[in-house]
């Protein structure tokens, strides 16, 4: 799996399908998380997040690890023009071979989780929850599939569309999306918040670790 391909372009593609709507579920939990010392960003992608996370811990040593060379150089330039990349760590590495050194306040996976396959989900998260302080933080944003209904007709085309691209253009593992939710679970977090947008398409969720 590699997005280099897609990386020059991702930006203008978000902005074209989505807008802005993405990037508001990314950041939807941000300004309500009190402190943090040390964050872990995995699958930041071109670079948006890293920048208003900065702005609201200043202080805080950020890991930023991503699979793809070129996204990471997009979003290592996007954060020295807003002036915050001092504490910042850039690591190119595949999460799956990648292994954490560190415990972190503040984990954050944005339309991350969704790239992989169950059986890969069953290894990354408890790598993942493994680095994760107490009373540590857990927010994601990705996308998911409602219920029932017309709602669940639209997410489903639209889902449906999304892998197939990005399959035959970054050879995605994941066929298909599969909630994390019972992995957090298992690992020790628990969601205390949940907000919902797009007809139930994207969500933002924060999962805290008590």
């Amino acid at each position: 799996m590699s997005f280099d391909t897609v990386a020059p372009h991702y930006r203008w593609m978000e902005l074209v399908l989505a807008g802005n709507k993405l990037q508001r579920c990314r950041t939807a939990f941000l300004n309500e998380i009190p402190e943090a010392g040390s964050i872990l960003i995995l699958g930041e992608g071109h670079g948006r997040f890293l920048p208003e996370c900065c702005r609201a811990f200043p202080e805080a040593k950020i890991i930023c690890v991503d699979a793809s060379r070129k996204m990471l150089a997009i979003a290592e330039k996007k954060t020295a023009r807003a002036g915050a990349n001092g504490k910042i760590e850039f690591v190119h590495a595949d999460a799956l071979d990648w292994t954490p050194r560190n415990s972190f306040d503040l984990i954050a996976t944005h339309f991350f989780l969704d790239c992989f396959t169950p059986a890969q989900l069953e290894i990354l998260i408890p790598k993942i929850a493994s680095a994760a302080a107490p009373n540590s933080v857990w927010l994601i944003a990705d996308f998911q599939a409602p219920h029932a209904g017309l709602r669940r007709i639209r997410a489903r085309l639209i889902l449906q569309t999304m892998y197939l691209f990005f399959r035959i253009v970054t050879r995605l593992p994941a066929r298909r999306l599969t909630a994390p939710d019972e992995f957090l679970k298992q690992n020790g977090f628990s969601l205390r918040e949940r907000r919902e947008s797009e007809w139930g398409l994207l969500k933002s969720d924060f999962w805290e670790r008590r």
